[in-house]
């Protein structure tokens, strides 16, 4: 049994935009991407592991991300019952289509970015 992939209601002014603008603010929060990145990447993470793979990002930044990934359906919140109890995040069928648009973010990136000693001479 296939079961329809899961559809985000959004309100549009106009078909013409709708699709590019609706997807950008849903992922183009600052950290929503990279996060969603490293759970590609590494698969199920503990908020500990995470926030070391996500470097600069505070506990409470972090947390509030999470919260809204997960309350938009691209993020899984699973207590894994262990001494000590411990909360692992993963990736939805959702949040988990989101990898052919980080991937090309991040192809993009290694072919037109480098770093720069001095922050100055840096895009962001």
């Amino acid at each position: 049994m296939t079961t329809e992939p899961t559809k985000l209601g959004v309100w549009c002014a106009g078909e013409a935009w709708c699709p590019v603008t609706s997807t950008a603010t849903l992922i183009g929060k600052k950290w929503h991407c990279v996060i969603v990145h490293r759970l590609l990447e590494n698969g199920p993470l503990g908020f500990s592991a995470l926030q070391t793979e996500v470097d600069g990002i505070s506990s409470k930044v972090l947390s509030d991300v999470l919260e809204d990934l997960e309350n938009k359906g691209f993020v899984n919140r699973e207590i894994v019952n262990e001494k000590p109890v411990r909360v692992e995040y993963s990736l939805t069928d959702l949040g988990r289509s989101l990898e052919p648009v980080v991937m090309a973010m991040r192809d993009w990136g290694l072919e037109h970015l480098e770093e720069v000693s001095d922050p100055a001479d840096s895009i962001a």
